[in-house]
């Protein structure tokens, strides 16, 4: 069987985004037909924004949802790549199909009436398929889009970002919307932009470990060469003894903790670590490719 070129590569990868996505948005539609539609639950988003210009200026929704979601796709072309626009298109025509599957299979089933009910589990739904399409590498359109490109630009986290804007459209139909229905989405905008962010970050936080050992040569070579993980010698001093030596710092996903505990026990049992979490790590090994396996 020979090795997969790099166009097959891409459309392998390719396929498995849109199947992530289709995914996401099928849960996301269902989330709404069964938790957001039944309350009437007050829009954010691009809704939430047409729902403004139509108030202040007369556009009519539909128009304005349509032109804004031309200019969103448009600004994640320019700014986040074909792959992104190609995948979003995708997500933008899917999603109006699947929502009406969604509402037609729930029909008439209403789980709660209860508003903070509602409010809570759309938002944990909500933030949970965000975070799948999201971490794709694609967005439902519109309003999804500015995070992304705030989150490339600045490196503003995209859930902070999305939960400004929400909460600002929001408050921005207080003056003429049902208030208290306006704070019930408030709460389902903190809920899913606090799932979000879990989903966003899963899988990348990394353990750092300090080890201290007289043995610090033998160790960090071992997990150089058993664990194809860098390492990095700090230069330290006793406190009691004023003894100078070398402490080794390394970082390790969760599932090689116990490997690398392992590593350092079997070569000094007497040895100390400090095993701390970092939220995110950069470079060969975690966002880059391993040299070895």
């Amino acid at each position: 069987m020979g090795t997969m070129t790099e166009k097959d590569k891409n459309v392998s990868k390719l396929i498995k985004q849109v199947s992530i996505i289709i995914v996401g948005l099928t849960i996301y539609a269902f989330g709404l037909a069964v938790f957001v539609l039944p309350t009437d639950m007050i829009a954010a988003g691009t809704t939430g924004i047409a729902l403004l210009a139509q108030r202040l200026w007369g556009i009519p929704i539909s128009t304005f949802v349509a032109v804004f979601n031309v200019l969103m796709f448009g600004l994640g072309f320019l700014e986040l790549g074909k792959t992104f626009a190609l995948t979003t298109l995708v997500a933008t025509f899917y999603y109006p199909v699947i929502l009406d599957v969604a509402i037609a299979v729930v029909g008439d089933m209403v789980i709660t009436q209860d508003p903070m009910l509602c409010a809570i589990f759309s938002g944990i739904i909500i933030g949970f398929s965000l975070g799948i399409v999201i971490k794709a590498g694609a967005s439902t359109g519109g309003m999804d889009i500015p995070p992304l490109v705030l989150k490339k630009r600045f490196s503003i986290p995209v859930s902070a970002s999305m939960y400004f804007f929400d909460a600002v459209i929001l408050v921005g139909q207080m003056p003429f919307g049902d208030k208290e229905r306006i704070l019930y989405a408030l709460i389902m905008v903190m809920v899913y932009t606090m799932v979000l962010d879990k989903v966003l970050m899963m899988g990348s936080k990394q353990i750092q470990v300090k080890i201290f050992s007289a043995k610090y040569e033998e160790i960090s070579r071992a997990i150089q060469e058993k664990m194809d993980r860098g390492t990095t010698l700090l230069n330290m001093e006793g406190g009691h003894s004023r003894q100078k030596s070398m402490a080794i710092l390394s970082i390790v996903s969760g599932r090689e903790l116990s490997k690398i505990n392992d590593i350092v026990m079997e070569i000094d049992e007497n040895a100390f670590m400090i095993v701390n979490q970092v939220g995110e790590v950069r470079g060969r090994g975690f966002t880059m490719t391993k040299k070895y396996e």
